[in-house]
């Protein structure tokens, strides 16, 4: 029987070590543009703009975030959408909705379905970080933008997570600027795209201040995002993300 050189072994130890740093810093890279958009607390203003080819509907919107478990987001405009709602605590969710004076917990299967019509989900606006832990990242190459580093990185979610989508690929710059995000479904058919459109520097920050969701299979239908009064690390009250607060604002 051949014996194994040492040299071979060497190598091979080597190998796998560049696979498992290259996975991490993937990984690391992604939860850095999270980190970099929610900071240790966040508190903004929003106005959804959902486009179609025969009509718009526009909503503003108050967004608060705690680390990266806990989101609220609350509509204040218009009128007949005044007081919806929606909170992250973990990995459960609630919607409210004033019409119906009901709180409803929203199944895990429905976390990906349109939020408010739009063409974002309920976890696109909750900014839910499901994608660190239970997908496989690979750095795919690194490029630059502006001046900067940056990072295309493809993410596969591993076969036992409670995902929809087959594979996500990032595009993020090295300050930590998410600049696209492609969704592909189980046979790699690409299914929508968000990119960001307006880079500002916030609280020592670059911060993604305009995104738009496009639809794959008809580009004329896109829901665009605008941030304002954005401020990160701030003080939140205990209180903000409770079901309580979600039916009754304080």
């Amino acid at each position: 029987m051949k014996k194994t050189g040492p040299l071979f072994l060497f190598s091979l130890g080597i190998l796998l070590f560049s696979h498992s740093v290259l996975a991490q810093s993937a990984r690391d890279i992604i939860k850095a543009a999270i980190d970099n958009f929610r900071g240790l607390s966040s508190y903004s203003e929003a106005i959804m703009n959902i486009h179609r080819p025969d009509w718009e509907r526009s909503m503003e919107m108050k967004i608060w975030t705690q680390g990266t478990d806990k989101s609220l987001v609350r509509i204040t405009a218009p009128k007949k959408d005044i007081g919806n709602g929606t909170l992250l605590i973990d990995d459960d969710m609630w919607s409210f909705s004033p019409k119906i004076n009901r709180v409803i917990k929203i199944p895990s299967s429905m976390a990906t379905q349109s939020w408010m019509g739009s063409d974002f989900s309920n976890n696109d606006v909750s900014r839910a970080d499901d994608i660190v832990d239970k997908y496989q990242h690979t750095l795919l190459e690194t490029t630059s933008h502006e001046g900067k580093k940056l990072y295309t990185i493809e993410s596969i979610p591993h076969e036992d997570a409670p995902v929809v989508w087959g594979r996500e690929v990032l595009r993020v710059r090295e300050d930590h600027v998410l600049l696209s995000h492609a969704f592909f479904d189980q046979d790699g058919v690409l299914v929508k795209t968000l990119e960001t459109l307006e880079i500002k520097h916030i609280d020592g920050r670059n911060v993604a201040t305009i995104e738009r969701m496009t639809k794959a299979d008809n580009p004329q239908e896109w829901t665009e995002f605008r941030m304002s009064n954005i401020k990160f690390n701030i003080e939140i009250s205990n209180n903000t993300f409770t079901l309580s607060n979600l039916r009754n604002p304080r």
